[in-house]
């Protein structure tokens, strides 16, 4: 760690499922000497890639947890994380981004902005986070760089400019034209290694004057020295273009984009080249913490060893030598033997040892400083953390955690896989904040929710193969949620007497339709009810959010407005003004019209032609509405909302559909409104699996 810190990148290497990021990283990893063999993520060597670890990424050939590295580039030191491409670790994706400073789009030159593309851009938006875009894939058949610039532009909304044009597509792709340098580049022996500059091949010189033109008009906004060069029709010179390009892309307002092909190894080293020059250095990211001792005022963080540290507990991971930690420095080094304060659980943490991540291998180190990726072992906390210099009560902020939408119940075989599930279940939460559990007294059942089919099966996969858990696994169960549609008044008494001090409390008010999951209002004046019970009265509106009075789902989107009531000058107490609030709820919540609503998904189906109408159709067997369709080279592509409690074991249908040819992919969209008729089949499901205890409307 021996680099000056504006020479420092951390960047993340995301995309759509099967874009090539691992292998992207797998090659940037061996051109700047880390590993001395590569291996392919479905290598028939059976090892997999270097970023793939665990055992079932290596089966199934697919990223599941993001994983660190890191590497030296031109005097300049690059830690990377790859990341999952499945809407399922969305997670690994998001806390990833939180702690990064840049980042590299890859996307497919055939397949383009694709559905997780545009996921993934949003998470960029989210933490700010400079990129550049690397259209991989230029040897495939249908490869069409440009129309994928076309569609950072429009799907994306970014300012998007080639840097490159490709020598060749498809199965003649040879290298490509640096528009800086206007110079060719061709990548030779089997790893392309050696980069070997040339002249422009004369059918390319229009091409390559009009490509450079448009850069050279895009990234003259942000350079007058540029601006005047061009004029004044003065030569451009390659650090002047490089130096505006870089100011464009840190402010967000400018996407250059590189291509080439990881698999065949072309254009990898212009690509490092550009991560050096145009990502950002923690000196160029602007972070800050929230003071929690001045009502969270933010405060500015400066990259700087000798400021008092501050520092993000981003990732846990569980292994055979404890519970390491992954951590990113944002202000002040981390030493080993230091004294640190836990901001959330108020408690110090001696620093022990201390390691640098390469995927699952380690090494030892002193310190992490300022601006740097590390790990830490023995340090009990929790994923989102931060932990500070003792006395300096500052906080990051929090990262986004989306909702599971799909819950399972699971059933151990016996007491020994009972007591390891335990174990499994508190190790896997506490990894991953979008993994949940808990255990429903009424059935007996331990119940998990995670983002999708692939997210539990993936640990249920690991719980018997990790903890040797032997255990029955029930139907998938849909998240589903109610709300209400109308306004509906209360007025309510809550009247106990039990000899001595009794019960009372009065509540009035009403209930109606929320933008927000919950919303709380008082109106009470003239002290009808004493202010030091209005928050009990609160608090027990909020409990009965958690479990609807009609079918016994988790209610959202309703305003409780309180309005009047009245108190006993003896009896009157918070327990009775939570149990007033509780009643007077059940009183409106039936009056005020509730309905059902059901987590709708956005699935996007990529076919060959000829399984168009058996997929369209499947898609629409299952309540889902096309919303577009469109052909992309010799695939269909197929856009449709379809509610997930259809959409349960689509993979196998989908692969007999279309003789394995079809890939689908599912992400959350939003929560609509269940119709009648599958309503009456829910709560006929309902009614036979809690027999006369459950609900009617």
């Amino acid at each position: 760690m021996n680099f000056e810190i504006k020479n420092v990148r951390n960047i993340g290497i995301s995309a759509h499922i099967d874009s090539g990021k691992t292998t992207l990283t797998e090659r940037i990893l061996y051109l700047t000497k880390r590993i001395h063999k590569i291996h392919e993520v479905r290598g028939k060597d059976g090892i997999g890639a270097t970023m793939d670890s665990m055992a079932l990424e290596k089966e199934r050939g697919i990223t599941i947890a993001s994983a660190a590295t890191y590497c030296t580039w031109r005097n300049h030191e690059i830690n990377i994380i790859d990341t999952p491409g499945h809407v399922d670790f969305t997670m690994e994706v998001e806390r990833s981004l939180r702690v990064l400073d840049g980042a590299i789009l890859v996307l497919c030159a055939v397949g383009g902005v694709q559905s997780q593309s545009i996921t993934v851009d949003q998470q960029m938006k989210r933490y700010n986070i400079p990129r550049i875009a690397f259209v991989n894939k230029c040897d495939r058949s249908g490869a069409n760089p440009f129309k994928v610039i076309g569609q950072l532009r429009e799907k994306l909304g970014h300012n998007a400019v080639a840097l490159q044009i490709p020598i060749g597509l498809e199965s003649g792709h040879e290298g490509i034209v640096d528009l800086v340098s206007m110079k060719a580049l061709y990548f030779e022996d089997e790893y392309g290694q050696k980069v070997k500059t040339d002249e422009i091949p004369s059918h390319l010189l229009d091409q390559a004057a009009e490509k450079r033109e448009e850069l050279l008009e895009a990234a003259s906004v942000f350079s007058d020295e540029l601006t005047e060069a061009i004029l004044e029709e003065r030569e451009v010179s390659e650090s002047l273009l490089r130096n505006a390009i870089r100011r464009g892309a840190l402010k967000r307002e400018l996407t250059p984009v590189l291509m080439g092909s990881a698999y065949k190894n072309k254009g990898m080293q212009p690509l490092l080249n550009a991560v050096t020059d145009y990502l950002p250095s923690p000196l160029d990211v602007e972070s800050q913490a929230l003071d929690i001792s001045n009502e969270e005022a933010p405060v500015r963080l400066e990259a700087d060893d000798s400021k008092p540290l501050v520092a993000l507990a981003f990732k846990l991971e569980d292994t055979p030598y404890g519970q390491l930690t992954y951590i990113r420095t944002y202000q002040g080094a981390l030493n080993k033997g230091d004294t640190v304060y836990n901001v959330r659980s108020g408690k110090k943490i001696k620093i022990g040892r201390i390691v640098r991540m390469h995927a699952d291998k380690m090494e030892e180190v002193s310190k992490i400083p300022a601006g740097f990726i590390g790990a830490l072992f023995g340090v009990d906390c929790a994923s989102g953390d931060t932990f500070a210099k003792p006395g300096l009560s500052l906080s990051m902020s929090s990262m986004y955690i989306p909702d599971p939408v799909i819950t399972l119940a699971v059933k151990p075989a016996d007491y020994k896989s009972e007591t390891n599930m335990s174990k499994a279940l508190n190790r896997f939460t506490k990894e991953d904040p979008t993994f949940q559990t808990h255990f429903n007294p009424e059935t007996g059942e331990t119940l998990i929710s995670g983002m999708g089919e692939l997210h539990l099966d993936v640990y249920l996969e690991r719980m018997k193969r990790e903890y040797d858990v032997s255990l029955h696994a029930g139907e998938p169960q849909v998240a589903y949620r109610e709300t209400i549609t109308r306004h509906s008044d209360f007025d309510y008494t809550h009247k106990k007497q039990t000899g001595g001090a009794g019960q009372f409390g009065r509540v009035i008010g009403y209930i109606e339709p929320a933008e927000t999951e919950f919303e709380f209002e008082n109106k009470v004046s003239g002290g009808n009810i004493p202010t030091i019970f209005i928050p009990a009265c609160e608090k027990g509106f909020k409990e009965c959010m958690k479990k609807g009075p009609w079918m016994k789902f988790p209610v959202t989107g309703v305003r409780v407005a309180l309005t009047d009531g009245s108190a006993h000058s003896v009896d009157s107490s918070e327990m009775a003004f939570q149990a007033a609030a509780r009643g007077s709820f059940q009183q409106a919540y039936h009056k005020a019209g509730p309905v059902l609503l059901e987590p709708v998904m956005k699935v996007v189906v990529e076919t060959p032609d000829e399984y168009q109408g058996n997929v369209m159709g499947s898609l629409n067997q299952r309540r889902g509405v096309i919303i577009g369709v469109h052909d992309e080279g010799i695939s269909t592509v197929i856009e449709a909302q379809v509610p997930l409690a259809e959409m349960f074991g689509y993979s196998t249908v989908l692969r007999s559909l279309t003789q394995g040819k079809a890939l689908f992919t599912m992400e959350f969209e939003a929560y609509k409104e269940v119709p009648s008729s599958v309503l009456k089949e829910i709560e006929k499901k309902l009614q036979q699996s809690a027999g006369p205890k459950t609900a009617a409307r």
